[in-house]
């Protein structure tokens, strides 16, 4: 079974930057797509970054410019550097792993194992 476990948010004021990490288990880290969603309250899980095996990255509209998203296939880690933080981006972050690369990865369903979330927090 592979396990994701996220880290790193917290309690930040608009303007701040924060960076998150997701650790996986496990010994196919580096042939699996890793993607971050997220989830304000009352409101669907919605995208925010996706990268694939090779490190080709995508983002939402909402976030582009200000969120990178990365891996680092040794320590199996995916990270999601947020910086210029808005209030509109408090949610649960959460990371997940795709264990076949099909679609667009923009989508839920896409993805194979989830991690708990961690909370974000952005003060005005």
């Amino acid at each position: 079974q592979v396990q994701l476990v996220e880290s790193g948010g917290g309690l930040v004021q608009a303007g701040d930057s924060l960076r998150l990490s997701c650790v996986v288990s496990g010994r196919s880290f580096g042939s699996y797509a890793m993607g971050w969603f997220r989830q304000a309250p009352g409101k669907e899980r919605e995208f925010v970054a996706a990268i694939t095996w090779n490190s080709i990255a995508r983002y939402a509209d909402s976030v582009k410019n200000r969120f990178t998203i990365s891996r680092n296939n040794a320590e199996n880690t995916v990270y999601l550097q947020l910086n210029s933080l808005k209030p509109e981006d408090t949610a649960v972050y959460y990371c997940a792993a795709a264990t076949q690369f099909i679609g667009t990865l923009l989508g839920p369903y896409e993805y194979d194992y989830w991690g708990q979330g961690t909370q974000v927090t952005v003060s005005s």
